[in-house]
This record gives structure tokens, sequence and C-alpha cells, in this order.
């Protein structure tokens, strides 16, 4: 998939689901319940047991109809090994310009962490595509709102704190999208195998996009 059409369909469904498992087996069960929720982007963390591995296994799966992206990436290193086992996005918690600058040579979207406004603007100016506001419960909307202000030109993706309450107003306030981790997917369900419970959490998360944009 070309760079463009992966930034745009992550832009445009508004939702990155951030997946943490204790399996493969369990992460990609959860991946084709949330798809049927309507999520089109799923970050497999390098924190995952085979994360590699699931990646794979996962593009496999679903082609180009979902995409698949590696997140808690720290460094170029990591970043390049995901995408050659084929993550069409790369997350990471903190800003590392040598991993921007890899993903850009392999024409991959690129979400770098960061917090104050100088690092998000450093990110962007360093070529990030969306800049990944973590932690986002920290200071919350207001905050995400007030780094947009003077900087409207970055995308803006806050992580940490984005649950079921807070998404609308985390994209009234600016945010071109959302990564949520275990407000959506989290280990009880997956020990669970309540599949059903994910695919309406997923459902639920992507209307409060919409509701969100709907009024702004």
């Amino acid at each position: 998939m070309e760079k463009e059409k992966a930034l745009s369909l992550i832009l445009e469904s508004g939702l990155i689901a951030i997946m943490r498992a204790k399996s493969s087996e369990q992460l990609l069960e959860a991946a084709e319940a949330i798809r049927a929720g309507g999520v089109r982007a799923i970050e497999v963390t390098m924190t995952t047991p085979g994360a590699l591995d699931v990646i794979r296994a996962a593009r496999r799966n679903y082609g180009e109809e979902v995409l698949f992206g590696a997140g808690s990436v720290l460094d170029a290193e990591t970043a390049r090994a995901a995408i050659l086992a084929g993550a069409q996005f790369v997350v990471c918690p903190t800003l590392d310009l040598e991993t921007i600058a890899i993903c850009r040579r392999y024409a991959v979207p690129v979400v770098p962490g960061a917090f104050t406004p100088t690092e998000a603007l450093t990110a962007w100016q360093a070529g990030a595509d969306v800049v990944k506001i973590f932690p986002a419960s920290v200071g919350g909307p207001a905050y995400l709102k007030a780094i947009k202000a003077p900087l409207p030109q970055l995308r803006l993706c806050p992580v940490g704190g984005v649950d079921m309450q807070t998404t609308a107003e985390f994209i009234r306030q600016g945010a071109d999208c959302v990564g949520v981790g275990s407000a959506l997917i989290n280990q009880a369900l997956l020990q669970e195998g309540d599949f059903d419970a994910l695919t309406d959490r997923a459902r639920r998360f992507c209307q409060e996009v919409a509701r969100g944009r709907s009024q702004v």
C-alpha cells in the first residue's frame, strides 16, 4: 500500500487500536473482532511476544483491508525490522530522529511520541506524518487544544487517557486521530474470549470519533 493511501486510511478512520496481548493467537483473534467493529488501523506493540511474526501473519490474513503497524518502537533498527516484516506504519512512545528518518526512507507513515510543544514541532519538522501526544492523560483534551492553537499545521494523535468518555472531546479539541489501548482491548476480555464485546467496543469508539467530528 502506498504511503499516502495508508496515512489517509488512518486519518479518515480517526482511530488506531493499540493491541497488547500475551500471545500472537490472542492478538489475531482480537484483530478480527475489532475489524468487524469498523477499526481499520491496528498497532501491534513490540512488547507483544513474537510481534514481528504477528505482523507477518496479519498481513497474510488481511492484505490491505486493515492496516497493521508496529508500536512501542524505540529505535531505527527496530523500525526497519518491523517494516521488513510488513508493518504499514510505525508508532513510537518517544521522539527519535533516526527512527523518523528510516521510516521516511522506506516511505512508511511514522507517528513519533512527544509531549511538549517543542518536541511536537521538532518531530513535525523532522518529517513525522502525525505526532503522538503521550501521555495525553496529563492535561487531557484542554492540553491538546493548547498545543494546537499556535501549531495548527501539526497532525496530533493523543494516546493515554483516551477512552469512551474522552474520545469525542479529544477530536473536538483538535485531534486528527486517537490511539486507544486497554479501554478497547484489555487482557481480561482476551482471556475470556469475549470477542463480541470487543466488536461492540470498537463500533462504539468509531461512533465517538464521528460524534466528535460532527461537533467541530
